[in-house]
């Protein structure tokens, strides 16, 4: 009997066991389910793949968010829209496992999140923004670049002397929500600007001779989700889209757009920021023009490589060699490192003639709160710095010889510009910013109606140069002003830009078609139209001859037309 009990009992305990194993096995999911398991409930996934050739890097990043390569390494964001297409790929990838974001402190109030070493609450946020044009009336003022999908304010600061006339430059952060660190330190930058105005020259010297304008959070939807406070920051918008590949791309211009992207492009269009910087985590690295393009180099890659340079050098300075020392020991062209189409800096540099670093301050995405001190105290000379660049290159006025009313005029340097970078002066002002590696330089003003007008200047590292260029009509021409009733058209003939000037007081989403002397249709895209705003019409592609550029608001059906040559 004893046997017969031990024998009952040890066979219940390997049913017992095997049903176990049985419910174990059940509960294993594959790696794509874990991915997918992750992404529903954070929205975000992050892997790692083997590096194996450039075309393989290429395939990623045309269709997911690289975060970096290094060691031979492919560090991969997947979002919900993404995720299916990688699981398709078959690819031999790791799945990093997700950190709870418990470095994230957040304030108690205001006053505490203005000491700069914890996170403000979104309402802190905000009011924080509203704080400093309030006690700074007189050197802020607050902007609303947008608002966000879930209709979160995109706020932007401006930071100026007085109202004349003088170089815009932009600094924005964090258009990837889970990258926190730039958050923090562009409000500490601003509040540092604005408090030491009075007592610090190199400030002063800065506020009143520039427009400074920050745009702490770009991607506020990201960053704190549909809560008040960061818990659980994404890199993507709400709809799940990477805003730094949503930018209008050189070669495909069609990019689908978010709102957050819309928003901003109109913003930069309007104020056309001389110098610009954008920031990252994720890496310590200053990361310049062009991304999309391994081959080919920005005519101004000398300068480029320069400023970027500087950041970083003065950034070993002041925190040491173990810092920004990644890749060129802190410095890289974009596409050496990795390809990225539809970012900020390369729309930035290409279609609007600015020119964009994008800065990555951090080797972790969320700074710890406890590191927001160290960094700041790592940057600050830098950030001081970069911004210093904006005062110097050449800086000008162009004229009318007679009147001395401005000329809106393409500026650019025969057998140097290539590939957008040349400059176009102001059509209010007629002032233009050249930056230029130093030496000697021959500038080329070219505007319709005017003769082509070259000065030779010399550029001097550290020093600001100031021209001014008068132009000559050409005899029986017409000045190029714009009515109330015709397109105008600028530099026409062109080689490479048109810009297209409509009527006073026309704005909105328009329609433009470029048709041939065959009466084909070679080019039929939307744009938006900015009030005193020149659109830019690229017509690299098309060959020699004439077309007819027609704009047709898309609500009211008004079209405008005009006639433009281009010669090759």
């Amino acid at each position: 009997m004893y046997k017969v009990l031990m024998t009952r009992r040890f066979l219940i305990i390997i049913f017992i066991s095997v049903l176990s194993a049985l419910r174990c096995i059940s509960q294993i999911i594959s790696p794509d389910d874990r991915l997918r398991q992750i992404i529903s409930e954070y929205g975000q996934a992050e892997v790692t793949l083997p590096y194996t050739d450039k075309n393989s890097v290429e395939l990623l990043t045309t269709n997911v968010s690289i975060l970096s390569v290094r060691d031979k390494v492919v560090h991969v964001s997947l979002s919900r829209l993404t995720v299916e297409w990688f699981i398709l790929q078959k690819y031999d990838y790791k799945i990093v496992e997700r950190v709870a974001a418990r470095v994230i402190i957040s304030a108690d109030n205001v006053n505490q999140a203005m000491d700069w070493d914890t996170y403000p609450t979104y309402t802190q946020y905000d009011s924080i923004m509203q704080s400093f044009s309030k006690l700074y009336p007189s050197l802020c003022r607050l902007d609303t670049i947008g608002t966000s999908v879930d209709g979160k304010l995109v706020l932007a600061l401006k930071i100026s002397g007085n109202e004349e006339a003088k170089p815009s430059v932009f600094y924005s952060s964090t258009m990837h929500g889970d990258e926190t660190g730039g958050f923090v330190l562009m409000l500490h930058l601003a509040d540092y600007l604005l408090k030491n105005y009075a007592v610090d020259n190199r400030v002063k010297n800065l506020v009143d001779n520039l427009e400074i304008w920050i745009n702490p959070l770009a991607n506020p939807d990201g960053t704190y989700g549909t809560g008040n406070t960061i818990s659980s920051p994404t890199r993507y918008n709400a709809n799940g889209y990477d805003l730094n590949r949503n930018f209008p791309d050189p070669i495909t211009p069609n990019t689908v757009k978010q709102k957050e992207t819309l928003d901003m492009i109109k913003f930069m269009r309007k104020h056309k920021f001389a110098i610009s910087a954008n920031f990252h985590s994720g890496s310590e690295v200053v990361n310049y023009p062009w991304d999309r393009w391994l081959s080919i180099l920005h005519a101004d890659d000398s300068w480029f490589n320069s400023i970027s340079r500087s950041f970083a050098d003065t950034a070993h300075v002041y925190a040491g060699p173990a810092y920004m020392n990644f890749l060129d020991n802190g410095v890289t062209r974009g596409a050496v490192w990795y390809i990225v189409y539809g970012g900020r800096q390369d729309f930035i540099t290409w279609e609007l003639h600015g020119r964009e670093v994008t800065i990555e301050i951090d080797d972790q995405y969320i700074t710890p709160a406890a590191q927001l001190t160290l960094l700041w105290q790592n940057n600050w000379h830098s950030l001081l710095g970069y911004l210093e660049n904006a005062l110097y290159g050449i800086h000008g006025i162009v004229r009318d010889i007679n009147s001395h009313t401005p000329v809106p005029a393409k500026v650019f340097i025969s057998g140097h510009d290539k590939d957008s970078s040349q400059v176009y002066s102001d059509t209010l002002t007629g002032s233009f910013v050249r930056f230029l590696s130093p030496g000697s330089w021959s500038l080329t003003f070219s505007s319709a109606g005017y003769h082509d007008t070259t000065i030779n200047t010399i550029v001097v590292s550290g020093q600001k140069t100031d021209l001014i260029v008068e132009m000559s009509l050409i005899s029986n021409s017409i000045e190029p002003t714009n009515s109330t009733n015709h397109l105008l058209l600028y530099p026409n003939p062109a080689t490479d830009n048109i810009n297209a000037m409509l009527p006073n007081k026309i704005a909105g989403r328009m329609n433009l078609r470029i048709i041939n002397q065959a009466g084909m249709l070679v080019s039929d895209y939307n744009t938006e139209v900015i009030q005193g705003i020149p659109v830019l019409i690229d017509v690299k592609s098309l060959s020699s001859g004439t077309y007819t550029v027609v704009f047709t608001d898309t609500l009211s059906g008004t079209t405008f037309n005009g006639r433009f040559v281009v010669i090759k």
